[in-house]
Order: C-alpha cells, then sequence, then structure tokens
C-alpha cells in the first residue's frame, strides 16, 4: 500500500503553551485545512512538493510557514504564534490568552490538580480554591458558588453533562467526583456571567475537555486511601485512547471520626476514552470528522456498624458532654453508567457542527436502621476538683432513631446539536438545538424520631412511590465579535428552555462585554449581565413530606458581573491578579434546608433572594517552576420567604468569607523534593433547629478551617525500558488538627432549653503515597 505524504506539528505560543483550535489551511487551495486539537496538535495530508501553510487564530498574530514534502513522507514540525499586539508610543503590548479572552472562565492547570494535597485526590476540591466556591466537608465532592447550592452547577466533560449521586446524605457516603483527574487536558470554570451556549442553572459551569493523548503515557498511583491508574496513546492516525480507573477506601480516615465503629466504605469507577479521526482517506483535511466517545461506571458501596460517641461542647464557664451508644446499621449502593459521544464535522473552514449524545443510568439503595441512646451532663471543668473531667449534673437521658429503606433509578438521556460559523476574521455565530429526557423511580420509605427529656417527636416521616417523567427542549443562538484592533469584544445572545411537566417556556438573554486598553500593563475589563434560569429537576418537586408539587416553577436568577484582570510582573515573572464583583437578583425562588450534603426543598417557589459579593485571586510563579495563587471571597446572601413575617434572612449557603490559597515550593538545589499546601477558610454557615420555621437560619455555625500539607520526592528511572519516574509523596491531612464541624443535631434537655450537638469532621490523618509515570 502506498505510503502517504502529510505534515504533523504541535502548535505552541511564546512561553511554551500549546494553543487548540488554530485553523490551518493550505495557501494555494483554502477548501484544504485542518484544525489544531486541544493539545494543540493537527496533521494534514498534501501531496509532495512545496507548500504554504497558514496558521491562524483570533488571538494571536497569523503565520505563514513553508513545508517542503517528498513523496510518501510525514514530516513534523513545531510552529510557534505570537499574541496579538498592538503599538503605541513606542510601547509594544502583547496579549495574553487571560486578558485576551471574553469569556469569563478561570482556567486551571491540570497538573496542579494532581499536586494538590487532598483525602482522595478529588478533582472538585481544586475548585474549593478558588474565590466564591465554598464547601466545609472534606469528605464530600460537593461544592456551591456565590452563594448557590449543590445542585446549582453545571458539569460537562467534552461538552457531555455528568451528574451527582441523588441518595447520598453524608459526605462520607460520597464516592469520588466524575472527573478524573488523570485524563484531564484543559479546565475551564465559569462561577457566573457563561455564554448562552452552556445549559440552564444558576449558579456555575466547570468545562473539562479529556486529554487526546499523542504517545504513549500513563501512570500508577497507590496509597493509604485508594489508587487509580491510566494509560493513553495513539494506535495509529486515526484512533486515540485514554483509560482509567480509581479505587477509594476512606476506612482509615473515618475511623478518626468520632462516632467509633465498623466503617466498609468501597468507591470504584472506570472510565475510557476514544478520540476517532472518520475524515475519508481521500480527504486532505484531518479531523474533519472527529468522534469522542466517553464511557463511563462507578460502584459505590458503603456500609457503617456505629457503636458509641462521645462529643464535648460548650463554653469554658459551662462544659457539656454527650455520651451516645448506637445499635444498628447505614448502608448505601449505588452503580452508575454513562455513555456519551461528541461527533464534530468541519463542512468548511467557515462551518463546523457537533452532534452531542449522552445517556446516564442509576440505580441506588439507601437502608439505614440505627438507635442511638444518648446522655447529657455537665462537666466538671474545675482542674482542683476530685471530679475534674466528669459528669456532675444529668441534664437529659433520650433516644433517638432513624429507619430508611428507599429505592431509587434513574434514566436520563441528552441530545444536542450545535453549529460554528466564521462570518469573518473578527466574527462568529453560533447556534444550537438541544433535547432531554429524564425518568425518575423513587421509592420512600423513611422515618425518624426522637425520645428526648420525656417528650418523643417525630421529626421525619416519608412513605411514597413516586415516578416522575419530564421532557425539555432548549435552544440557543450567540454572536461574538472581535473589533479589528482587539480593543473590544462582545459576545451576545439568548436561550430557550421549555419543560413540558411546568409547561413554562422560558428565555434567557445574556451579553458579554471586553474592554482591553493599549495601557503598558495588560489590563482588561469585563462586564456580564444575563438572565439565568433553572427548571426543577427532581429534588425541587419533592417537598419535605415526599410528594410532587406540579405547581413548582423554574427558578430565575439576574447577574450582573463586572470585572478586572490584569498582568503584573513580580520578580521578572508574570502574575494574573483578577476581580470581580457581581450582584444576583433571583426570583422564584425555592427554599431548602441542608441536611450534611442532602438538600430538603420546600417545593415551593415562594421567596425572592439576592446574593452579592467580591472576588480576588492572584496566581502565578511565586517560586520558578511552580504554580500557585491564592483567592479571598466576599459574600452576602439573604431570601424572604413569603409564609414567614421575618423579611430577609441568611440563606444556608451564606458563607461570608471564603479564603484559599495553594502553593507550591521546591528546593533551591533539588527541584525533585517538592512542598505542596493547601489551605482553605471559611466563615460559619447560619443554623437553626429543626421544625421551626421562624427560627430558621437564626444562628451562626462555627468557621471551618484546614491546611493540608504534601511532600513529593521524584527519582527518574534512567535505566528502565518503560518507567520514567518513580514519585514518593507524603501528606499530612488537616495539619492543624482542626475541629471542624459538619452539623449539628438538636435535643431537648429537662428544662426544655433546644442544644445544638455539633458533629465533627476527620482530624489529623498522614497519608502516603507511591507512584510511577510512563
Amino acid at each position: 500500500m502506498a505510503q502517504s505524504t502529510r505534515v504533523r506539528g504541535v502548535i505552541k505560543d511564546e512561553r511554551g503553551e500549546t494553543v487548540p483550535s488554530v485553523n490551518i489551511i493550505l495557501k494555494s487551495d483554502r477548501t484544504i485545512g485542518t484544525i489544531s486539537n486541544i493539545n494543540g496538535v493537527f496533521e494534514l495530508n498534501l501531496e509532495s512538493g512545496d507548500h504554504i501553510l497558514i496558521f491562524s487564530h483570533i488571538q494571536y498574530e497569523t503565520v505563514e510557514l513553508d513545508i517542503v514534502l517528498s513523496q510518501s513522507e510525514t514530516k513534523v514540525i513545531q510552529v510557534i504564534l505570537q499574541s496579538t499586539s498592538t503599538v503605541l508610543d513606542d510601547v509594544q503590548v502583547q496579549g495574553n490568552r487571560e486578558t485576551d479572552a471574553i469569556d469569563p472562565a478561570t482556567r486551571l492547570d491540570p497538573k496542579s490538580v494532581q499536586n494538590l494535597p487532598s483525602a482522595f485526590g478529588d478533582f472538585n476540591k481544586v475548585l474549593l480554591t478558588l474565590p466564591g466556591v465554598a464547601g466545609n466537608n472534606e469528605l464530600s465532592s460537593a461544592y456551591n458558588v456565590r452563594g448557590g447550592n449543590f445542585d446549582e452547577n453545571l458539569v460537562y466533560v467534552n461538552d457531555i453533562p455528568v451528574y451527582r449521586p441523588f441518595l447520598a446524605n453524608a459526605g462520607r457516603q460520597e464516592g469520588l467526583s466524575f472527573v478524573n483527574p488523570d485524563l484531564v487536558g484543559d479546565i475551564n470554570f465559569y462561577a457566573g456571567g457563561w455564554e448562552s451556549k452552556y445549559g440552564d442553572k444558576l449558579s456555575s459551569s466547570l468545562n473539562i475537555d479529556y486529554k487526546e493523548p499523542e504517545s504513549l503515557e500513563g501512570q500508577f498511583n497507590v496509597g493509604l486511601l485508594g489508587g487509580s491508574a491510566y494509560i493513553g496513546n495513539r494506535v495509529n492516525e486515526d484512533i486515540q485512547y485514554l483509560f482509567g480507573a480509581r479505587h477509594r477506601d476512606s476506612r482509615y480516615l473515618l475511623n478518626t471520626l468520632e462516632t467509633d465503629g465498623q466503617y466498609l466504605p468501597s468507591y470504584t469507577d472506570a472510565q475510557a476514552f476514544f478520540t476517532f479521526d472518520l475524515t475519508g482517506k481521500n480527504s486532505k483535511q484531518n479531523n474533519r470528522t472527529k468522534l469522542n466517545w466517553l464511557l463511563a461506571y462507578g460502584r459505590n458501596r458503603y456500609l457503617t456498624l456505629p457503636v458509641s460517641q462521645t462529643t464535648e461542647f460548650g463554653s469554658v464557664s459551662q462544659n457539656l458532654r454527650v455520651q451516645t451508644r448506637f445499635e444498628g446499621r447505614e448502608e448505601l449502593d449505588y452503580d452508575t453508567y454513562q455513555s456519551g459521544f461528541n461527533l464534530s464535522h468541519r463542512w468548511s473552514n467557515r462551518f463546523l457542527s457537533r452532534w452531542i449524545a449522552s445517556g446516564v443510568y442509576t440505580s441506588e439503595r439507601e437502608n439505614y436502621n440505627v438507635e442511638g441512646a444518648y446522655r447529657i451532663c455537665d462537666v466538671d471543668n474545675n482542674p482542683g476538683s476530685n471530679s475534674f473531667n466528669e459528669c456532675v449534673v444529668i441534664r437529659g437521658i433520650g433516644t433517638n432513631f432513624n429507619y430508611g429503606r428507599n429505592r431509587l433509578q434513574a434514566k436520563i438521556y441528552n441530545t444536542e446539536w450545535r453549529n460554528e460559523y466564521l462570518l469573518s476574521d473578527w466574527s462568529i455565530l453560533e447556534a444550537g438545538v438541544g433535547y432531554s429526557h429524564n425518568i425518575i423511580d423513587d421509592r420512600l420509605n423513611e422515618y425518624a424520631f426522637l425520645d428526648s427529656a420525656g417528650f418523643i417527636e417525630v421529626n421525619e416521616s416519608t412513605f411514597n412511590e413516586l415516578s416522575l417523567s419530564t421532557t425539555t427542549i432548549t435552544a440557543y443562538a450567540q454572536a461574538t465579535i472581535y473589533s479589528k484592533d482587539s480593543m473590544h469584544a462582545v459576545n451576545f445572545g439568548g436561550r430557550i428552555n421549555h419543560l413540558d411537566y411546568t409547561g413554562q417556556l422560558l428565555f434567557s438573554p445574556r451579553l458579554i462585554y471586553r474592554f482591553k486598553p493599549r495601557w503598558e500593563r495588560e489590563t482588561s475589563f469585563r462586564l456580564s449581565v444575563g438572565r439565568y434560569s433553572q427548571p426543577p429537576f427532581y429534588r425541587e418537586f419533592r417537598d419535605l413530606e415526599g410528594t410532587i408539587r406540579d405547581d413548582v416553577k423554574a427558578q430565575e436568577s439576574i447577574h450582573v458581573i463586572g470585572a478586572m484582570e490584569r498582568v503584573l510582573t513580580w520578580w521578572n515573572r508574570p502574575f494574573l491578579f483578577s476581580t470581580e464583583v457581581y450582584y444576583k437578583s433571583l426570583e422564584n425562588v425555592i427554599p431548602y434546608d441542608i441536611d450534611n450534603v442532602r438538600l430538603r426543598y420546600f417545593a415551593n417557589n415562594n421567596a425572592t433572594a439576592f446574593a452579592y459579593g467580591f472576588d480576588f485571586r492572584i496566581n502565578g510563579e511565586f517560586i520558578p517552576g511552580t504554580q500557585s495563587w491564592f483567592s479571598l471571597g466576599i459574600l452576602k446572601t439573604k431570601e424572604d420567604l413569603a409564609e414567614d413575617d421575618k423579611g430577609y434572612i441568611r440563606r444556608p449557603s451564606d458563607q461570608n468569607i471564603n479564603l484559599a490559597f495553594y502553593f507550591e515550593d521546591h528546593m533551591p538545589n533539588d527541584p525533585t523534593l517538592r512542598v505542596y499546601v493547601n489551605t482553605v477558610f471559611g466563615s460559619g454557615y447560619p443554623l437553626g433547629p429543626p421544625n421551626d420555621i421562624n427560627a430558621r437560619n437564626i444562628f451562626s455555625g462555627d468557621e471551618y478551617y484546614r491546611v493540608d500539607l504534601g511532600f513529593s520526592k521524584s527519582f527518574e528511572l534512567r535505566g528502565h525500558k518503560y518507567l520514567k519516574t518513580l514519585w514518593l509523596r507524603a501528606e499530612i491531612l488537616n495539619v492543624l488538627g482542626a475541629d471542624n464541624t459538619l452539623s449539628y443535631s438538636w435535643i431537648q434537655d429537662v428544662t426544655g432549653a433546644q442544644l445544638a450537638i455539633p458533629n465533627s469532621l476527620s482530624a489529623r490523618f498522614l497519608n502516603f503515597r507511591i507512584s510511577t509515570d510512563f
């Protein structure tokens, strides 16, 4: 068979970063061309002879390159693009990917995600180091953004939507988040104000692109809390693959909780990601037709046999102790299957279409039957007393009982058709339509009661079998226009959403404007204004008694965001400083309460709310060759329920201050020895006694703070045929031994006073990991 003649290469910018989505066309025949992938790699079939290739990107200067190809030759090249620059008063201002971009995304380095010290290496933990993102549970992958809740976040992998488990009510029961950090190639996070082409949620959008490897790569990682492995390669000119698997076993970490007992948690998942170049052999355009195919399976098995718990709380003058003995067990099992594909076809150098389709099936089972007998007493805290640190006054004796037998099955189908048309070198038109169908079958059988101070109070009682089938149709259109001097850019468009169950037709207009003045220091300003709606999915339809409410409507929010990004130079290295001020007005709000990681909706649109705040972030190489960043978020969010007379009160996610930083360092004379610091501080969330709407969220909980410290040493395996590097890692989780409180249990003493018993999170833990790269 005849050998083809082609040119292959990688495109980078002047900083050495790969550049995706570069148009490459043949100057003599502009119908022949291709586009670089997310790794900046391209391939183009040509005839032998002399050719001129044109490399163009809206954020970089156009480059023409002479190529000479012999018959059956494969030429490999590297192309360097210079950022768009203008000249003003003899001062050259270079473009920057962050300040040039019109979209409000925060971009993260995938390597930093892998190095971040955390309990399980969960991808979502890196999001908690960003301003405006909060989460007070190291055992959970859930997060909330700018006053929203866990259900208000979009997550895409190569434009394929992914979902959280439904039944988990505690962070220790969860598995890992869907995103496998070993497979990640590109990360874009939107804390608000995103474009019309992304979906219908109120708070955020996380867009992940998995890698498309050009050569053999992989890693094997094992530690005390689990392990992971992945491998990727290019099989031939048309096929690339990634396989990844993870296992989480948190029993050692859970043994540091206040509740003594037997913990048997296990989570395993496997993912495969394929890239196919379906372009015909006779075509002179590579990747003209391209298919990304994602396959995933997640298996969670959680079993706890609690035995006892001792909790001390109170003040210096009055110290209380609660001692509890348990009988029973708690189980949660779920299996989730997901598959999706993203098929793209380039009709011409100006017109690109994508067909995205996915399906999810999950089967979840929750069984618990736990009885706890408790005693509350005053503790003698006088060191000189004979009864020091002993119970001296019994304030209450009681029993709490929790029972549940819940089953849930969900089937979620999505398909979307997207189109992009390059109107000119300075304008892009995008439009698409989407369809989704959800089938939820839920069987609820749970109740709880408290026998406290001689009174029996039923806290919860739900018996129901629910079936819900909904269909949603969406459509969007948007345009992006750049001025020829690159100083101005605007994105405007709208999104339509129709949910058959509610009959609502929603329209969401959105506008983003970016201004980049010709200043000596690169600076850009951005204004985002838009309406964002969130139709009810399933939980929002279900009230506190477990009944489906047919009159629930979509929640809606108006985002107004002003932002500035500025490139600073410290120690002869660039740093990016970004700040945002935002205001969100919410209407048709569905109130909810948070129970650990379970959201309990009121299932009615009887509230209005607002959120406003400031976010600050600075990132760069504080130490040469490393990436670090510092973040600060200031937030205020309140809501007004129609059924109470209290006016605006704090929302459950009102965390006023959020401070976080991720820092890398290495030994000056030995860069193979590195240290990583992950620090998070958040002020307390509001709380109040249960089943009392007038006392809802009247108190402020304790602050959350945590420092995780990691050390690594790498060894180059020069003589090994396959293995490249050996890594030894040690992580001290919760270095300061912070006694963080996740939630509160409310009981009544003999005087009738309500007492909030804190439920603490994990203590200090030393984890070891070994990994190898190949």
